[in-house]
């Protein structure tokens, strides 16, 4: 299993490989990779939400064949069905799926999920959905609370909540132990340049309520599939700040995007990182 006597832990975000491996495979190339944990991605796709109905008998079967332990989950199905959607089925369908993730990831020992920092996604925000979110959080950190599985807001792309003040804001009207933040601090970049502020003061909002933290590179306006060290985020200087937060645990995100080198893309993402964390 995992060394607990390391610095820190790296995960490999599960997009990062093809879909149609099996979660041994995936788990495997996690290990061969350099990696200490998977984080498993629920997405708004129903292949992935699918998952919260399905057996977890050949994921614990992989866990324990490779000894790669699965120690987060990104679940952003709440873009399709989020919390402060205005329609009731829809924000009961998310409240669904926010207890279904809490007990899969007690079943798996996971111990921390990131939530997308959406109050809705596909319709206006509104002080109505603001509303509605706020009041179903307190109700999810409760079910969080009941397994002992830490929730931590995503630093988005949109304005809602594409900085760690702005969840912060959240996260202090909740008031629960078990909601914090899980930034991103590529998304983080992007936004200190629309605010014209520093993204380790943005950081140091968050002092004591950051759970984990997505290493990501961007460019500026660009989120996604950006190739290590092509962009500008600062990963040296924002990693040294958020261990002296405390911050241990941290996930390497990035896509497969069909790409044949996709396993060297994935062993090279590793030196990339630990190359900054040691720095750092």
């Amino acid at each position: 299993m995992v060394n607990q006597n390391k610095e820190y832990y790296l995960g490999l975000y599960e997009k990062s490989m093809p879909n149609t491996l099996s979660w041994e495979e995936k788990l495997k190339v996690v290990k061969e990779a350099g990696f200490d944990y998977l984080e498993m991605s629920i997405d708004e796709t129903e292949e992935k939400l699918a998952r919260l109905d399905q057996s977890v008998d050949e994921i614990e079967k992989a866990i324990e064949k490779t000894g790669v332990p699965i120690k987060s989950i990104c679940l952003s199905g709440h873009r399709k069905y989020p919390l402060g959607s205005h329609d009731p089925k829809i924000r009961e369908r998310g409240m669904e799926i926010m207890e279904k993730a809490i007990c899969l990831a007690a079943r798996l020992g996971v111990r921390v999920i990131q939530l997308a920092g959406y109050d809705v996604y596909y319709e206006e925000g509104d002080f109505q959905t603001r509303d509605y979110f706020k009041m179903n959080l307190k109700e999810a950190a409760i079910m969080a609370a009941k397994q002992g599985v830490l929730l931590g807001f995503e630093t988005m792309e949109t304005p809602f909540m594409d900085t760690v003040e702005k969840a912060m804001a959240y996260v202090k009207d909740v008031d629960q132990a078990y909601l914090g933040v899980y930034p991103d601090i590529g998304n983080l970049k992007n936004a200190s340049l629309l605010y014209n502020v520093d993204v380790n003061e943005d950081i140091m909002t968050g002092k004591g309520h950051i759970f984990a933290t997505h290493l990501k590179e961007t460019v500026p306006g660009k989120y996604r599939e950006i190739p290590f060290g092509t962009g500008h985020t600062e990963f040296v200087r924002n990693i040294k700040t958020l261990k002296r937060l405390g911050v241990r645990m941290f996930v390497g995100e990035f896509w497969y995007v069909g790409n044949d080198d996709w396993k060297q893309v994935i062993i090279d993402a590793n030196d990339f990182l630990r190359d900054k964390l040691e720095q750092a």
